[in-house]
């Protein structure tokens, strides 16, 4: 696709001001230095920053759902249309159901995905099945559309005995070998070198998957994007990093973050074959995120891909965001440019989809998500002992000495303890 060829980051006019380059032509006259391809240059002058024009936003729809160039459109199948939308709009459902348990004390924690359901969906189903995605915490949607029961994701959001994690990890921290979806850790950034020696790990056995590492702008601020980035690039790993834009980080405004024009930015500076994509566009996610997933296996080539997206929610449960933007900015983007209702006016557009069966799905959906929570609620916690298992092959003596402490401490004092919601 045309507009995809700008993957390939061919050298850039106007990348390095034309007065800064030698008019000489002789091989011998230019720079030999093994660590940068240059020229030489007669005149005392720094680069600035802004010499590059923003880099371009690809994207398939307009804001109405409209096609923009009919060869851009992948012409996915009404059926995977379909599961494309109902996953975005399942995501939502449970998001509300669960922000709203955590604001009654239900849960402990939570983080909406509000306004990025399109990130999500749209690079899962450009994956293959077998590709390893190393997620942040929002994302959420990857999960779903891989056919993750909404019993499990409220069994890990509510750490029962249900839960594959044991009640050990904080919500929204899913994982599933199954799924090859590595389980999302809290520190910031700590999956993206991970990430890249998965992938170099799966180049060294010629195994035809690839890596899809998700992180958001805030992450690629830390040191760990920075050592991934090289570290894939000097390798040449089938990776593809998927960086979330949504503008605010935890809490701080991109304008605060950083100088530069944006994420896709400081790809070529690492080696790194780049894109920015419109986030709130399904179609143009999928796209560039299937074209990078294909060559980056076909060549052993890392690709970094910035989704440009808004998040409509607070970062967290543990945010307010009315500190830091307005309600009228956020009502802009929840009204007038959101994923799902962009893609619910191309269903319309192409006849797949009407208010009927949008009123039908969205009451079968709130059902389906308030059965899973309702199971979960009544489960059990974990047995108390499960604090110690599953970190060593044998269980070292301090452990067992602690847990012995732990059982002849509930013996004693066990009447203080809602030991009666625990599994026995």
């Amino acid at each position: 696709m045309a507009a995809l060829r700008a993957l390939r980051w061919r050298r850039l006019p106007g990348l390095v001001p034309r007065r800064l380059l030698s008019t000489a032509e002789s091989p011998e006259e230019r720079p030999q230095f093994p660590g940068a391809s240059a020229e030489f240059a007669e005149r005392l002058e720094f680069i600035q920053p802004n010499v590059l024009a923003g880099i371009p936003v690809y994207r398939v729809m307009d804001r109405q759902g409209q096609v923009l160039r009919p060869s851009e459109d992948p012409q996915l199948p009404k059926e995977q249309v379909l599961k494309l939308y109902k996953t975005m709009t399942l995501l939502n459902t449970m998001d509300r159901i669960l922000y709203e348990s955590q604001r009654q004390g239900r849960i402990s924690f939570y983080m909406t995905n509000y306004g990025e359901e399109g990130t999500h969906v749209g690079s899962a189903a450009a994956l293959d099945a077998s590709d390893l995605v190393f997620g942040q915490y929002r994302e959420a949607g990857v999960l779903l559309y891989r056919g993750y029961p909404l019993e499990l994701f409220m069994a890990q959001c509510y750490g029962n005995a249900s839960d594959p994690g044991k009640g050990r990890q904080m919500p929204v921290h899913y994982g599933c070998p199954e799924r090859h979806f590595v389980t999302i850790s809290s520190p910031l950034a700590t999956q993206i070198p991970q990430a890249v020696g998965a992938a170099y790990a799966i180049k060294r056995a010629d195994a035809n998957r690839a890596v899809v590492c998700y992180f958001g702008e805030g992450a690629a601020s830390e040191g760990d994007a920075h050592a991934g980035f090289n570290f894939a690039a000097t390798l040449e790993c089938p990776i593809v990093f998927f960086c979330r834009n949504n503008g605010y980080a935890i809490s701080t405004p991109t304008a605060e973050q950083y100088r530069g024009d944006g994420i896709a930015a400081r790809g070529p500076g690492y080696g790194l074959l780049s894109i920015r994509v419109d986030g709130n566009d399904v179609l143009a996610v999928y796209n560039a995120t299937r074209e990078a997933r294909r060559r980056a296996v076909a060549e052993n080539q890392p690709f970094l891909i910035e989704a440009m997206t808004y998040r409509i929610g607070h970062h967290s449960t543990s945010d307010d965001s009315s500190a830091y933007r307005s309600v009228d900015e956020v009502n802009y983007w929840d009204k007038q440019d959101h994923p799902i209702s962009r893609l619910r006016l191309y269903l319309a557009r192409r006849g797949w989809w009407d208010e009927q069966q949008e009123q039908a799905w969205r009451k079968s959906s709130r059902k389906m998500v308030l059965e899973a929570f309702e199971q979960a609620e009544r489960e059990p916690k974990p047995p108390p002992h499960l604090l110690f298992s599953d970190v060593y092959l044998e269980m070292p003596p301090r452990l067992r000495r602690q847990r012995e402490e732990l059982e002849r401490h509930l013996e004693t004092y066990g009447e203080h303890y809602p030991l009666q919601h625990f599994q026995k």
